[in-house]
């Protein structure tokens, strides 16, 4: 799925991203508002994890999110 998808339709990604990163808080979602980037880096933070791990985390994410959200 093209992280613009996501990125558009935020608030519906929120809650399949706290399934997946419980220990990021709704105000952390705030601040990441769709930015991969940003998700990344809180993923780095609250876990402890490379940023090549925080990515290898969400690509996989993201390929089971396309296939809930088109299935």
């Amino acid at each position: 799925m093209n992280w613009d998808i996501i990125q558009g339709n935020w608030k519906q990604a929120k809650g399949k991203l706290k399934e997946q990163w419980g220990q990021l808080t709704d105000d952390d979602f705030d601040r990441i508002q769709g930015q991969r980037d940003q998700l990344a880096g809180r993923i780095q933070e609250r876990y402890g994890v490379t940023k090549d791990e925080a990515e290898r985390q969400i690509n996989d994410w993201q390929t089971r999110a396309r296939d809930d959200w088109f299935h």
